[in-house]
C-alpha cells in the first residue's frame, strides 16, 4: 500500500522531514517512490517555509490511493488541501509524565468516594421498600413450611415402622 509519509533528516536536535511517497512495507528513512515536500518543525508557525508542498502531486498520488499518515494529513489540513482529521482523545497527553502517576492514583480513590455515597442510597430506598413487600410473603412462607415439615414428619416415620 502506498502511503503519504514524513521521511526524518538532518542532525541530532535540529531534524528536518520529507513528506514523501513510499511503499508502506520500506523503512521510514529509507527508499521512496517521489518527494512530494518538506517539513520544518523548529520554524515558527507563521513562516512559509515551515512546509513546502507540492499541491499536484499529492492530489495525484491520493487519486491513485495513496493514504497520508495521521501526521501528514495534519500538515495537509492545515494547509487546506484535505480535511483535518478528528482530534485524538487523550487527555493526559498535556500532563506530565511523572505527574500522571500521580493524578491516576488519586483519581480512582476519588471516583470511589463519588460513587459510594451514590450506591448507598438507592440501597437504602430498597431495604425500605423490600421489608412491605416481604412481610406477607414471610408470613405464608413460615406457615407453609411448618404445614410441610407436620405432613413430612409423619410420612419419613412411616416407612422406618414398616
Amino acid at each position: 500500500m502506498l502511503r503519504i509519509r514524513l521521511s526524518m533528516g538532518g542532525v541530532r536536535k535540529r531534524p528536518v522531514y520529507k513528506i514523501v511517497v513510499a511503499d508502506g512495507r520500506y523503512p521510514r528513512d529509507g527508499k521512496f517512490i517521489e518527494k512530494l515536500g518538506s517539513y520544518n518543525p523548529l520554524l515558527p508557525k507563521d513562516k512559509k517555509d515551515r512546509i513546502k508542498v507540492e499541491f499536484e502531486r499529492v492530489k495525484y498520488w491520493i487519486s491513485k490511493g495513496a493514504q497520508p499518515t495521521l501526521r501528514v494529513s495534519r500538515i495537509l489540513g492545515e494547509m487546506q488541501l484535505m480535511p483535518m482529521p478528528k482530534p485524538g482523545s487523550n487527555p493526559l497527553k498535556a500532563i506530565p509524565k511523572k505527574d500522571r502517576k500521580k493524578e491516576a492514583k488519586e483519581e480512582p480513590k476519588a471516583e470511589a468516594k463519588k460513587e459510594e455515597p451514590k450506591k448507598e442510597q438507592p440501597k437504602a430506598d430498597a431495604k425500605k421498600e423490600e421489608p412491605k413487600k416481604e412481610q406477607p410473603k414471610a408470613e405464608a412462607k413460615k406457615e407453609e413450611p411448618k404445614a410441610d415439615a407436620k405432613k413430612e414428619e409423619p410420612k419419613k416415620e412411616q416407612p422406618k415402622a414398616k
